[in-house]
């Protein structure tokens, strides 16, 4: 059956082609991620006593997926557009945020759950910006670093 003819390869098309058009920059992707994870930790902290534990742990576990992505392009991509400096702050970002879930998920309290959104929320923010910016001027614009932690991990090797 040829393309033209197939409904679905021409809605898949369709769809492509729309996705292209309106997904934006890969920094804008990011931080619209990180958004929704934090309107699921948000709405767990609204109705805390309403839900059930494992929906503290699903929404854990998807901010958790989106800070390993982090880290591991951080680790990985040794040649890629970012400084080591930041894909160090990334690494040990990303280690702050797995000790906090796993404190958080040993005792439980929706309090705990601020810095994550806060975290999210400024990292988030900052890749708007650069993506924004990044649209506006040169092509290649050189990332912010993100907030300090406690701790650091050289990653230079």
């Amino acid at each position: 059956m040829s393309q033209s003819k197939n409904p679905y390869a021409q809605a898949a098309g369709v769809y492509d082609t729309t996705a292209k058009d309106n997904a934006g920059s890969q920094r804008e992707m990011e931080a619209r991620i990180l958004y929704k994870s934090n309107r699921q930790i948000q709405e767990i902290m609204e109705n805390w006593d309403n839900l059930p534990r494992e929906a503290l742990e699903t929404v854990l576990k998807y901010n958790r997926d989106i800070w390993m992505l982090f880290y591991d392009t951080a680790i990985e991509n040794k040649d890629g557009n970012r400084p080591n400096d930041l894909r160090s702050n990334i690494v040990n970002l990303a280690n702050f945020i797995f000790k906090r879930e796993m404190e958080i998920l040993s005792d439980p309290k929706p309090e705990k759950l601020q810095i994550l959104l806060n975290i999210n929320n400024e990292i988030a923010a900052g890749l708007m910006v650069q993506s924004k910016n990044a649209q506006q001027h040169a092509p290649a614009v050189q990332e912010a670093s993100p907030p300090a932690t406690s701790g650091t991990t050289d990653i230079s090797s």
